[in-house]
C-alpha cells in the first residue's frame, strides 16, 4: 500500500474512532439519525482481507453494496488496478459517494470504479455478470433481497462477504436471516469469522460435490 493510500485511510480511521466515541452520549432517540452520518468502515483487518480476495481471485467485476463514504471501495480499487477489475459500487446517499469519489481522485483510483446513485435493487437487476467479489454491507434488510438477485450473476470461485453478522446487535436478525439464506443457495460454502464486526464468507463453486454443501 502506497503512503498517499495510507495516509488517507488514517485519516477515515480517525473519524471513525472519535465518532465511535461520541456515541456513548448520543440519546437512544437520535441514534439511527446520527448513524447513518457516520463513517462506520469495515475496518482494516476486514479492509486488507478485501484486498487479498481481489488479487488472490484477479477479480475482474467487483461489486461493492454500500458504498459510504468510500474507505472499503479505496481498497477494492486499490486491487483492482492491480488485476485490471473495476468496483461497481452502490449507495443511496449521493453525498457518500460524492466524498467516495474526491478521496478516490486524490489517489488516482476513480478509473477504477464505477458509482451507481439509488435503489439497490432496482440497479442490481440491470448489472450484468460474471461477478468475482461481493462486499454486502448495506441496509440489512436488504441483504437477502440483494443476493437473490446477484447470486444467478456470481462467476464460479466468487466470493461474498456480508459485513457486521454479529454487531451491532440490532442487526442480528437480519444477520441471522441472511446467513440461513446465502447457506441454503445451491454451491455455497459459507463460514461465519468473528473479526470486525463478524463476517460471512461464502464461496460459489460450481458442480460443488454434495458432502462440502
Amino acid at each position: 500500500m502506497d503512503a498517499a493510500i495510507e495516509t488517507v485511510l488514517a485519516e477515515y480511521e480517525q473519524r471513525n474512532n472519535e465518532e465511535h466515541g461520541r456515541m456513548g452520549t448520543t440519546p437512544s432517540r437520535e441514534m439511527l439519525t446520527v448513524r447513518d452520518t457516520m463513517l462506520l468502515t469495515v475496518g482494516r483487518e476486514i479492509g486488507l482481507m478485501l484486498n487479498m480476495f481481489v488479487r488472490e481471485l484477479k477479480a475482474k467485476r467487483i461489486l461493492e453494496l454500500g458504498t459510504s463514504y468510500g474507505y472499503s471501495t479505496i481498497l477494492l480499487a486499490e486491487a483492482a488496478r492491480d488485476t485490471g477489475g473495476r468496483v461497481i459500487t452502490l449507495d443511496l446517499a449521493q453525498y457518500k459517494q460524492d466524498y467516495a469519489r474526491e478521496k478516490l481522485s486524490k489517489l488516482g483510483l476513480a478509473d477504477y470504479v464505477e458509482f451507481h446513485h439509488g435503489d439497490a435493487l432496482e440497479t442490481l437487476k440491470t448489472l450484468d455478470g460474471p461477478i468475482d467479489l461481493v462486499l454486502l454491507d448495506i441496509w440489512k434488510e436488504l441483504y437477502v433481497p440483494c443476493l437473490d438477485l446477484f447470486y444467478p450473476k456470481l462467476a464460479h470461485g466468487a466470493v461474498i462477504v456480508a459485513d457486521n453478522m454479529i454487531f451491532p446487535p440490532m442487526a442480528q436478525d437480519d444477520a441471522r436471516a441472511y446467513r440461513t439464506a446465502v447457506r441454503a443457495k445451491p454451491h455455497i460454502q459459507s463460514v461465519l469469522l468473528p473479526i470486525g464486526q463478524g463476517v460471512e464468507i461464502s464461496r460459489f463453486v460450481k458442480d460443488l460435490p454434495a458432502y462440502l454443501v
